[in-house]
């Protein structure tokens, strides 16, 4: 059976670490920037995920989520340099566009959050079954249904990007052209909405169906069919990154009261 999620299984060292411990990575990769106020960490946590990645083979399943995101990135680049209010310093003449050395600074602000935020996400979601994920998750005492809607968040985009598929081949076989220009690419591309959000609706009827038959909302206390994982690795990384936490938080009281 074909997977919907973006879990990749290489038998890293990422692979057999608890989900938690990669929630709490994703959870200090986004909260000590803000504690800091420091550019340089959010750098640090870019290029710490990036090693993680690598070690983990899994590195090459980020460029699309970064080329998708690259775009927009790129778009922000642009506008802010040019237009943002406040430009004063010009940096770069591109022609008759003047690029502002306050508009570029602030972009790339923006630039390395998001690739951050992008990164240390990867690191969890390209390395864990949503299903461990979870099971862990509702074993720590968090609501099954909260379980069930976080799984479905990390299996939208697989499910959405297969069922386009498998309704664009069935499209191509009825004679409709769904490759060539831009043009036929959005002209082809109108049919596919309809049939891609009913089936949409249709499986989440079913999920609720087959929830309600294997007794999702039944009181009774839940067993699990997988034991939990948890080695000596994961409270080393766990304290590890708490003391990082502890030490941004001391680091910026000092810094107030100076």
């Amino acid at each position: 059976m074909k997977s919907i999620s973006l879990y990749r299984e290489k038998n890293s060292i990422l692979n057999k670490l608890a989900p938690e411990s990669k929630i709490l990575y994703i959870i200090i990769a986004l909260l000590l920037p803000v504690i800091t106020g420091s550019r340089i960490v959010s750098v640090v946590f870019i290029l710490c995920s990036l090693c993680l990645l690598l070690a983990s083979k899994v590195i090459k399943h980020t460029l699309p989520i970064l080329g998708l995101s690259g775009f927009v990135l790129v778009t922000v680049v642009i506008i802010q340099g040019l237009f943002r209010a406040g430009n004063v310093t010009p940096l770069v003449h591109v022609g008759p566009l003047v690029f502002y050395k306050e508009g570029l600074l602030f972009a790339l602000s923006i630039v390395i959050n998001v690739l951050n935020i992008l990164l240390s996400f990867c690191v969890l979601i390209l390395t864990t079954k949503p299903s461990d994920m979870v099971e862990n998750l509702i074993r720590k005492g968090f609501s099954p249904r909260f379980g069930y809607v976080l799984l479905s968040v990390f299996q939208i985009i697989p499910q959405m990007t297969e069922t386009m598929a498998t309704i664009t081949d069935a499209q191509r076989s009825r004679g409709m052209e769904t490759e060539g220009s831009l043009f036929v690419r959005m002209k082809a591309f109108i049919p596919l909405i309809s049939p891609v959000v009913m089936s949409s609706l249709i499986n989440t009827k079913e999920r609720a169906l087959a929830l309600e038959v294997r007794g999702f909302n039944a009181k009774n206390k839940k067993t699990f069919y997988n034991d939990e994982k948890k080695s000596g690795m994961d409270k080393i990384i766990q304290i590890a990154m708490l003391l990082l936490l502890l030490l941004g938080i001391g680091w910026r009281i000092v810094v107030w009261l100076k």
